[in-house]
């Protein structure tokens, strides 16, 4: 008799940096003194031990930090060594007239069967209409066509930017990082509601419900200030095209992994179990194309 594998749980975005092998200058900000640190895979499993519905850490999606290629062949090369990574999010320069070679040579490197998807640090752009310059959309184009997705990093303000990605582009798999960073320290809500329920419409889009409790107030946040905003992503998207993620150790600045974890485990307690599934698993799964549970068992 053959027993079933347990539940997934699938942490659909973290990161990972070793400070003396790659400088991270983002991290010179003073209000992020608190992790400026090497943070290791090693970390993350001591790290990750609270369950969510019952689930325990399985398996993971790990995401660029820094612009650069070298970052992005690093963490190719530890998926391919450590099972616990099962995907990753790189960066190329989309800019570039030869990226669709790069993205070929990516592919065919070592740990490439790992790249799911692309990202750039759009919130960090100046420029309103970035996502659509024509080098930019060229670039989309040559990911798309090699059969990979695209994160889009926007704050709330710039969520215009992937409407209208999501219109130019219907045939590219886009998932909305930390729900487009909603202001969530109790100020004015803005218009992140009205946009995020429109780039919603578009059904290639999915959203990660990640990196919301740096979005509150670091020190005094509860499950009540998070909460409102949950309640929108469900409401537009679905639970069916929500992903958890932790955003783990820039989640440390509010609390860390396992406090995340704990918030989440209330915010889906009046969900049913397919709907628990899609947003620990199912969801993260089908965009980032992970091994099923079965397929990861018969593979280690």
């Amino acid at each position: 008799m053959t027993t079933a594998p347990p539940p997934r749980l699938v942490d659909a975005h973290h990161h990972l940096w070793d400070l003396e092998q790659r400088p991270q200058a983002w991290l010179d900000d003073p209000a992020l003194t608190s992790i400026r640190r090497t943070y290791t895979l090693d970390d993350l499993r001591s790290t990750a031990t609270r369950a969510v519905a019952g689930r325990l850490l399985h398996s993971t999606v790990v995401v660029q930090c820094v612009p650069e290629v070298a970052e992005t062949e690093d963490l190719l090369a530890l998926a391919a060594r450590e099972p616990l990574i099962e995907a990753v999010v790189g960066w190329a320069d989309l800019t570039s007239p030869a990226i669709g070679d790069e993205l070929d040579r990516l592919l065919a490197g070592p740990g490439g069967g790992h790249l799911r998807s692309l990202r750039h640090l759009v919130q960090g752009e100046a420029d309103p209409g970035w996502l659509q310059r024509a080098d930019v959309e060229r670039g989309l184009a040559a990911v798309e066509a090699r059969g990979l997705g695209y994160d889009v990093l926007v704050r709330s303000h710039q969520l215009d930017q992937a409407i209208r990605l999501a219109e130019r582009f219907p045939g590219l798999p886009q998932v909305l990082d930390h729900a487009g960073k909603p202001d969530l320290t109790g100020g004015e809500p803005g218009d992140w509601e009205a946009r995020l329920r429109r780039l919603a419409a578009h059904p290639q889009v999915v959203c990660k419900v990640s990196g919301l409790i740096t979005e509150a107030d670091h020190d005094a946040w509860t499950t009540a200030d998070i909460r409102p905003a949950w309640d929108v992503l469900v409401s537009a998207f679905g639970a069916d095209r929500l992903m958890f993620g932790s955003d783990w150790p820039v989640a440390n600045l509010a609390g860390g992994w396992n406090r995340w974890a704990a918030t989440v485990d209330e915010l889906i307690a009046g969900c049913s179990a397919g709907e628990t599934s899609a947003i620990l698993a199912d969801t993260a799964t089908a965009f980032y194309r992970l091994p099923r549970s079965e397929e990861t068992q018969e593979s280690r």
